[in-house]
């Protein structure tokens, strides 16, 4: 089997692992994206203010604690997901998770890649088939040098999204009264509680499935415990924050869309291409792993291939993947995928 700098197919040395702070960015480049704020938004407009805090932070606590565990296995052992998966299925009954978790990454990059063309292209008529080649190509090659260059990314993304977006948020909720405003707003179609639990689990149980492809690469198995928490309690709760309050404000769950309202273009194309080329640059090296764990191929090579497919399917995917992924993922894509449907078929705020 070829081996890679991603140790693909064993365990990653100790003289490549990283300190605590590299993979907390990482992982925050991973639960930093545009799908929690739209699920966010959803729980904002149809919970009481009290009940939505409860539910984003019983879900993404619950999150934390099954992330947390598989990142202090990834980094115990410094094994992938897929490689993990060999202890429980057997070498060909670990294919199937590959397939599926590397399949549904390949998909979700090329939505991602659509998801910041298509408004973009909008917004300064820019062709849209000229931004997917484009934006398409920069994140596969990002991901070409592997977990190196997804941290330096992501220690350049994470700060501008959380600054940006925070910033934002305060004018929308000022705008509107205040936080005092907020609290009063009365949910016109309210959501029950447990399908509001739900679908904060399940809009990232998918992907935090994965957590140990990333964290494996940490020097204190213990410390990865934190990492996982800090992406997945604090990190994901943010974007629910940041989706909620823009949608209560404004009727926009995504940061970006609400900036544009704001009048805000260009941060807001920062915003949205930082967030998404963060967490579909985690998904391709994601994607390569698990079909580097069927092939022995270098997931370096499977990922290039896996961004050109996800980059020339791109606006298939944006239009049909959700609706094949709700057979076999229904909790997964509950909350990507139903509120993707549902803005996908509006015209861009853009």
């Amino acid at each position: 089997m070829s081996q890679d700098n991603n140790f693909s197919q064993g365990p990653v040395p100790q003289s490549a692992r990283k300190g605590v702070l590299a993979l907390t960015f990482v992982m925050l480049g991973l639960t930093f994206f545009s799908a929690s704020m739209w699920t966010g938004g959803t729980l904002g407009t149809g919970l009481s203010y009290h009940d939505f805090f409860l539910a984003v932070l019983i879900g993404n606590l619950l999150l934390g604690i099954y992330t947390s565990f598989l990142g202090y296995i990834g980094a115990k052992t410094g094994l992938t997901t897929h490689l993990l998966a060999r202890f429980s299925f057997g070498v060909k009954g670990s294919w199937l998770p590959s397939l599926l978790l590397g399949g549904t990454q390949v998909g979700w990059f090329g939505v991602g890649v659509a998801m910041f063309a298509i408004p973009v292209g909008k917004a300064t008529g820019l062709d849209i088939n000229l931004l997917i080649a484009v934006s398409g190509l920069l994140m596969t090659v990002t991901v070409f040098f592997g977990i190196s260059a997804l941290t330096v990314l992501s220690v350049i993304a994470v700060p501008a999204i959380a600054c940006l977006g925070g910033y934002s948020v305060w004018l929308a909720v000022n705008g509107m009264g205040g936080l005092d405003a907020l609290k009063a707003v009365v949910p016109a179609q309210p959501l029950d509680f447990n399908v509001a639990l739900a679908l904060v689990v399940g809009s990232f149980i998918s992907a935090g499935t994965l957590t140990a492809d990333f964290v494996r690469f940490g020097r204190n198995a213990k410390l990865a415990v934190l990492v996982a928490m800090v992406a997945f309690f604090l990190g994901n709760s943010l974007m629910f924050i940041f989706g909620a309050a823009g949608a209560a404000a404004l009727g926009m769950a995504d940061i970006s869309d609400v900036m544009i309202a704001q009048g805000l273009l260009l941060p807001a194309i920062v915003v949205l291409g930082l967030n998404i080329w963060t967490t579909n640059d985690n998904a391709l090296y994601a994607s390569g792993l698990g079909f580097a764990n069927i092939t022995g191929m270098s997931s370096k090579t499977l990922s290039v291939i896996n961004g050109i497919i996800g980059t020339v399917c791109a606006l298939w995917l944006y239009n049909n993947f959700v609706r094949l992924v709700d057979l076999p993922f229904g909790s997964y894509s509950s909350g990507r995928g139903r509120d993707h449907r549902r803005l996908s078929d509006e015209p861009s705020p853009l």
